[in-house]
């Protein structure tokens, strides 16, 4: 993006409404700027994938409003895990992950999310760039602490698969689906992605800071920047508000975390495997060098390695990229998933 949303850019949206059009002296007389820098905050606006519409002699209005995240809402469908999180919600940051990491080596305690309406440079597995429009994903990070070594923390990526997938079913997508090792999938267009990042001694203590970012609604403008099929949970069905989507996946992010702090990822790894769209599956994995083995899916381990059978035999793999093989049977089998 050209240009960032600044803060006037938040205090003018929140000026807008759905409803009524507000004129652009008027934005500048609430918000004590030039006409300017009010037309300088709308371009930002349209630049983030908020959608505007104009009309001479009466000024500027909302095609939809926007669904702000609001910690109280979200408390509100957190229940007996509301004791688990203290909430924080900002308008904008470089990145909710790099933020958290930076609190945690100050000794922040564990249970911190932060949520932010717009990442300035949010990231995703292995460098890349996340996108998401003002208020068209759910984007934050959580920092949880744990006793164990950093090495116990393994499969900690598979099981937030485990907890997203439960989410995003209780809230009417019972087809959302895996793939490892960690992207959550609708009829094999992405829906959502993490980012788990973790840090600790050996014998411990260790913490995790966990990245999450849903696609709510996308604009245009996004799916253009994205080199990947994908959707959103608006053009899915999902009737429930971006509130109500936080609070559900963190009350699930707490159930696996505290169970994980017991048991590890084992007791998730059979279930983990029901959910993984290539299961079974004859794939590619391209390795981080650049180079690529055939194989089938066998299964994770319980350290969330994927296990792969190959001609040389059974191999595992901790980083990659895996994809469909490009078989007859296969291509098929994927198109017809994905109607």
């Amino acid at each position: 993006m050209a240009h960032a949303p600044t803060p006037v850019t938040f205090r003018a949206l929140r000026l807008l409404s759905a409803a009524e059009y507000r004129s652009g002296e008027q934005l500048a007389r609430s918000l004590g700027v030039s006409r300017a820098s009010v037309w300088r905050a709308l371009r930002d606006l349209e630049m983030a994938g908020v959608a505007l519409l104009r009309r001479r002699g009466r000024g500027y209005r909302l095609t939809a409003p926007v669904d702000w995240l609001d910690p109280a809402r979200v408390r509100a469908h957190l229940g007996v895990h509301a004791g688990d999180y203290e909430l924080r919600v900002v308008d904008m940051l470089e990145s909710t992950n790099t933020t958290l990491l930076k609190e945690a080596a100050t000794g922040t305690a564990g249970g911190l999310m932060l949520a932010a309406e717009f990442q300035t440079r949010g990231r995703g597995r292995r460098g890349r760039a996340w996108y998401g429009g003002l208020g068209g994903a759910v984007t934050f990070s959580v920092l949880w602490r744990f006793e164990q070594g950093a090495g116990f923390l393994a499969g900690l990526g598979l099981a937030v698969g485990v907890a997203l997938v439960r989410a995003l079913r209780s809230l009417g997508l019972e087809d959302a689906m895996l793939k490892w090792p960690n992207d959550l999938l609708l009829r094999h267009h992405k829906l959502a992605g993490t980012l788990v990042e973790i840090q600790g001694d050996v014998l411990g203590p260790s913490f995790a800071v966990i990245g999450v970012g849903i696609n709510f609604r996308l604009d245009a403008r996004t799916r253009e920047r994205v080199d990947q099929a994908v959707t959103d949970l608006v053009t899915a069905g999902v009737p429930h508000d971006r509130n109500r989507v936080l609070g559900e996946v963190l009350a699930h992010l707490a159930r696996v975390f505290n169970a994980f702090r017991v048991d590890g990822f084992g007791p998730l790894r059979n279930e983990w495997e029901s959910y993984h769209v290539y299961a079974e599956r004859a794939v590619t994995v391209r390795l981080p060098d650049g180079s690529r083995e055939e194989g089938t899916v066998a299964g994770v381990g319980d350290d969330g390695a994927l296990l792969l059978q190959t001609r040389a035999g059974l191999r595992r793999f901790h980083s990659g990229e895996v994809s469909l093989r490009a078989t007859g049977d296969e291509q098929r089998w994927r198109r017809a998933s994905s109607r």
